[in-house]
């Protein structure tokens, strides 16, 4: 008879942990990203430093809070790390490689039944405002609105003190008024 190793039953028991929180743990980087692609990216960096680092989970806490932290952390240094953009008007001409000047052609992706689909699902005016937000007003208020956590948990989670918390899910919440204004009928 094979017995388990200690490896093989973290590994199981993380397997499961992510089966069961993927959902949420999808909807946190898609909010955070804004977009399909780059929440992918970060579930993926997500779950990679959340599986090396399982032996410091504390078993029996709460699984995705911890992974929101690790996501956070992880999103913040992609940030960082990041080049700065450079703008560029759309309607100015191009050189091409043999010094041509040519008119720049943009795809049409409206049309992408998939983006249609995500864009209804996800509320496209919440998501662009919540993009505008600085990222530490977004954490806040996505784990406290979005996900439903209690001003103690996003505490843990982002490794903040609880003013903090309620200081920056005020913050967050007066910008998105602002931006959503136009939306929001009372």
């Amino acid at each position: 008879m094979l017995f388990k190793t200690g490896q093989d039953e973290d590994a199981s028991a993380f397997e499961e942990l992510v089966r069961r929180y993927e959902g949420p743990i999808y909807r946190v980087a898609y909010r955070l990203t804004g977009n399909h692609e780059d929440a992918q990216d970060l579930v993926q960096d997500t779950l990679l430093e959340a599986f090396r680092s399982f032996h410091r989970f504390q078993k029996g806490t709460y699984f995705d809070r911890w992974v929101y932290r690790i996501m956070t952390h992880t999103h913040i240094d992609h940030l960082r790390s990041r080049p700065k953009v450079s703008i560029e008007s759309l309607d100015a001409p191009v050189r091409t490689g043999d010094g041509e000047i040519a008119q720049r052609e943009i795809a049409d992706v409206s049309q992408d039944p998939a983006r249609q689909l995500t864009e209804q699902m996800l509320d496209e005016p919440v998501q662009k405002a919540l993009s505008t937000l600085p990222d530490e007003f977004r954490a806040v208020v996505i784990l406290s609105d979005i996900e439903g956590m209690t001003y103690e948990e996003v505490s843990q989670a982002l490794q903040c003190p609880i003013g903090t918390v309620r200081s920056r899910l005020h913050r967050g919440r007066m910008i998105l008024k602002e931006k959503l204004k136009d939306y929001v009928r009372l």
